[in-house]
């Protein structure tokens, strides 16, 4: 009897989940759309390449920091090493210094961001720490390292030396920071 009692209460549920089904629908197709909601359109798929190129420069900004942070440190040492301290060093030792590592970030950096305001800053400020060359006068000697042969030299050293370090993880001693100085410069 239990059992029978069972099965009647399931049939009774299934008509009543079938007649609700089939009062949804009719009232879905009965009912009139007002104007003045809005039609349902599928939401626009976010344009993530904006938000990327934002994250990517940021991303590029900060490696190109630690790259070149970790290539002035190295200079630095091996300028030390050799017996020249950057920190006591003449102002125009310093600015041979500083457009080395300016020509360093230049050759890390991507191409479209060499010579720019913020690859400079950002060499004047690796300079600043690492290398004691206050940031306003290293800012000048990379604004007016054309006008000198010897910042040239010092900047191409660096261009090369960066690439150099790029593909072998060490700078070529023709190339250093110290072998640019050295031959530029009476020490």
């Amino acid at each position: 009897m239990v059992d029978g009692l069972v099965f009647v209460i399931q049939i009774g549920l299934v008509a009543l989940l079938l007649l609700m089904a089939y009062r949804m629908v009719t009232l879905v197709r009965a009912a009139p759309v007002p104007e003045s909601l809005p039609v349902h359109r599928p939401a626009p798929v976010p344009d993530y390449s904006k938000r990327v190129k934002a994250t990517s420069t940021a991303y590029d900004r900060t490696e190109l920091f630690t790259q070149l942070h970790i290539l002035a440190g190295l200079q630095e040492r091996d300028c030390r090493v050799n017996g020249l301290d950057l920190v006591q060093a003449p102002a125009e030792v310093r600015d041979y210094a500083a457009v080395w590592l300016y020509g360093a970030a230049c050759a890390l950096c991507d191409t479209s961001a060499r010579h720019t305001e913020s690859v400079a800053g950002l060499a004047a400020q690796i300079a600043n720490r690492k290398m004691g060359i206050r940031q306003p006068q290293a800012l000048q000697a990379i604004a007016t390292m054309s006008r000198s042969g010897v910042l040239l030299a010092c900047y191409r050293g660096g261009l090369e030396g960066a690439e150099f370090w790029r593909h072998h993880q060490y700078v070529a001693p023709t190339n250093s920071l110290y072998q640019a100085i050295t031959d530029n410069a009476f020490i």
